[in-house]
């Protein structure tokens, strides 16, 4: 995978990522924060090679390139860690084809407590460079199963105990009045389809969030954040504030 910035690079090590190569421009070595990354990547035996300006615009795929790139292997995840304990939130993005938004689907998965993200069917790979900035980081650190269909994300989901929770945008329960506690596989659909129908029957229960007319759906990252969150709330004991 292609980490592109400081910000990237330095979760990354933090991450404990293993790495290929690094590539730093003159100008970027001068910067104090990049010094220390270089540092921390020679010290772990890193190759960090010095590239012109030029060579960093054809490497990078920003408008604006930060002057430092690593290539970097993908964390190896075994999918059954994710429903360890009895606390499994896995989020199970399904079709999102949008990179950046599904590295947000991530951001905010991890952010409020998921303890996995799967990409499923059509979705986009959660591990580029795209995504990877979505997620500022996340996708390093939270456990991430891709190249995994719907159906065989749910079936393991269910062989660990989780209930399959499908969001629909109309006629499921509604969402502040579900119970999210306990093992538990949240779907999220497409941006323009949302999930597929059998994917949608194949759920224990249908969350719906409630919308005033005449908006009908929310962004895929926006519906995982409330859903999430709620999620958060219940598992925490938080309770709204008397009036």
């Amino acid at each position: 995978m292609l980490l592109d910035g400081a910000h990237l690079v330095s979760d990354a090590i933090a991450a404990r990522v293993t790495f290929q190569l690094a590539a730093v421009t003159p100008a970027a070595h001068e910067e104090p924060d990049i010094r220390t990354i270089v540092s921390a990547l020679q010290r772990n035996g890193v190759e960090t090679i010095t590239v012109s300006a030029s060579v960093m615009d054809a490497v990078s795929p920003v408008k604006t390139p930060s002057g430092i790139v690593a290539l970097a292997e993908r964390p190896a995840v075994e999918m059954a860690s994710m429903y360890a304990g009895a606390g499994a939130l896995v989020v199970c993005a399904v079709d999102v084809q949008d990179p950046g938004n599904l590295g947000a689907i991530v951001r905010v998965s991890e952010a409020a407590g998921a303890t996995g993200f799967v990409a499923a069917g059509d979705s986009a790979n959660p591990f580029s460079w795209k995504a990877l900035r979505g997620s500022m980081g996340s996708a390093l650190r939270l456990p991430v199963v891709t190249g995994i269909m719907a159906d065989e994300a749910v079936a393991e989901a269910k062989r660990h105990g989780c209930r399959i929770v499908a969001t629909v945008p109309r006629d499921g329960s509604p969402l502040f009045e579900m119970d999210l506690s306990g093992p538990l596989q949240i779907l999220i659909g497409s941006e323009g389809r949302g999930l597929p129908p059998a994917v949608a029957a194949a759920a224990d229960e249908r969350v719906t969030i409630p919308m005033q007319a005449p908006v009908e759906s929310l962004n895929a990252a926006v519906t995982t954040a409330l859903i999430v969150y709620e999620a958060h709330r219940q598992r925490h004991g938080f309770s709204l504030p008397p009036r």
